[in-house]
């Protein structure tokens, strides 16, 4: 059994309807909890009758993040190792339908950036590919963990859907985290978004979580890419997949991203827009559900943004992004995946959260708790 057969059980519209039926009422009792927050909590907390109370939210989320995760920002920083792609993502700029220049980084030119990247001073690498299972696939992969891995403390991966044995595989090499975004919940419109490529198997993607459990990947990182679909809806979606997973692989550890859909090669606009104000009530949302979940805010959103908002229930951050492979060494922007909204250097955003009165850890946490 795996989560898909619980989220068959699941009515897109009937969920909708039910957070956006949530009082003020709702939501103050939701507020008045100490502890032990329950999808209903959530729901009111997502809903638009929560809008008002984003401050109080605010707030809580503050001290409930600092209670568990001290005053710290976790760095890391991703490396791009190809845009080759099969799938044909309508919303992605590395979709194969896109004329973009394609590149997929070689043995010898892996270790050129992960010298760069050491020079910044990182510990936590993100590897990063498009979906291509000739040209980035498995073997690929393996052999990249294997060129980085003794010089990070943390390898983490943002790549296509494996199998188990092949994550098991992986943890052998020094593999820590893998991100699965599922992008939308909604199975109907997933196709829509997912018409061509090994992407489009809907079931296959959102088992992910359930293979990794089942591998011990020691974390996994959820999302939703938002835009697609109804955010609010999409939120429960997500929060309904990590309480699953929490009690069926009750050792991993999670973490939550937030990609809103950035400007790209293509011409994909949102169906569903998100502001500022919304991805606060969102973030601080999910902190109020679950204490121990780990945020993670990447640099597609906004210097001044992200200066605020890590202040709110954040304990990740990247820096110093480029999302094109090679992209450290030898600037190539034509290669990239989305524009950067906040092109910071590392030193930069690490003084930025120095001056906020928080430590940037820059290795594994895991020793501070």
């Amino acid at each position: 059994m795996t989560f898909y057969d619980e989220i068959k059980n699941l009515d897109w519209e009937e969920s909708k309807q039910d957070i956006y039926s949530k009082t003020e009422k709702d939501v103050l009792e939701a507020l008045n909890k100490s502890s032990n927050r329950t999808l209903e909590d959530f729901k009111a907390f997502v809903s638009p009758a929560a809008f008002p109370y984003l401050e109080s939210m605010a707030q809580l989320s503050q001290r409930i993040t600092q209670k568990r995760f001290g005053k710290t920002i976790q760095l890391y920083i991703p490396l791009y190792l190809s845009n080759e792609c099969t799938n044909g993502c309508t919303y992605c700029g590395f979709s194969h339908s896109n004329k973009i220049k394609r590149k997929t980084l070689t043995e010898q030119e892996i270790p050129e950036e992960v010298e760069s990247i050491k020079n910044l001073g990182f510990e936590h690498i993100l590897l990063v590919t498009g979906e291509h299972h000739k040209k980035a696939g498995f073997e690929y992969i393996k052999k990249a963990v294997q060129l980085v891995r003794d010089h990070f403390s943390l390898v983490s991966l943002e790549i296509q859907p494996l199998d188990e044995t092949e994550y098991l595989e992986l943890t052998k090499y020094g593999l820590n985290t893998v991100y699965i975004y599922q992008e939308t919940y909604h199975e109907e419109n997933y196709k829509k978004y997912h018409p061509t490529g090994k992407k489009s198997n809907f079931r296959y993607r959102l088992e992910t979580p359930d293979r990794l459990g089942k591998a011990g990947i020691h974390k996994i990182g959820l999302g939703t890419l938002i835009g697609l679909e109804d955010w609010r809806t999409e939120a429960l979606m997500l929060a309904k997949h990590l309480q699953y997973l929490e009690k069926k692989y009750w050792k991993t550890k999670f973490s939550i991203s937030f990609p809103r859909l950035r400007p790209h090669q293509g011409n994909f606009t949102p169906n569903f827009p998100m502001n500022e104000a919304e991805l606060v009530q969102l973030m601080t949302a999910y902190r109020l559900f679950n204490e121990n979940v780990e945020l993670s805010l990447s640099t597609r959103e906004s210097a001044n943004f992200r200066n605020h908002a890590m202040k709110l229930g954040i304990t990740t951050m990247s820096a110093g992004s480029k999302t094109e492979p090679g992209g450290y060494a030898k600037s190539t922007n034509e290669l990239e995946q989305f524009d950067v909204n906040d092109d910071r250097s590392p030193l930069a955003v690490c003084q930025m959260i120095q001056q906020n009165g928080y430590e940037a850890v820059w290795k594994d946490w895991s020793n501070y708790f």
